[in-house]
């Protein structure tokens, strides 16, 4: 049962950065507007990074390859997003509760991966094999 648990949240937490991946492919002017706002310099290049580690990263995790290594790899992501865009102690009182919500947001699924990435099998990068889960590379599935 417990693994039943982690893996519906480790499908969510990948539809939670694949889906906003895609919507910054479909919509790309909107965020690199944002990130302009916020002061971030090579917004366009910086945005579609973003979009593919987005998409990569959640297709990984919803179908269980590297999910160690991807979880990790997020968590260094929500910290980058939450002191850079949602740095609420910077900003005018008019944003300030939406972007405290958001940073307080991020921490919370930043736990949920640190929780994920403890829970999952720690798995070499190697050539042969990538495109297999974890759990067939660990003998479990």
């Amino acid at each position: 049962m417990a693994q039943l648990g982690i893996t519906i949240g480790r499908i969510l937490l990948g539809l939670y950065f694949l889906l906003p991946g895609l919507m910054k492919v479909a919509a790309p002017a909107q965020t690199v507007a944002y990130m302009e706002a916020n002061g971030i310099a090579f917004a366009m290049p910086l945005m579609w990074f973003a979009a593919i580690v987005n998409i990569v990263g959640g297709l990984l995790l919803i179908t269980g390859r590297h999910v160690r290594l991807v979880a990790y790899g997020f968590v260094l992501y929500v910290l980058i997003v939450n002191f850079t865009l949602h740095d609420f102690w910077t900003m005018e009182e008019a944003r300030v509760e939406r972007e405290t919500q958001n940073f307080f947001k991020n921490l919370g699924i930043l736990a949920g991966l640190l929780v994920l990435a403890g829970a999952s099998f720690a798995r070499a990068l190697s050539p042969s094999g990538w495109w297999r889960s974890d759990g067939a590379v660990a003998g479990v599935g």
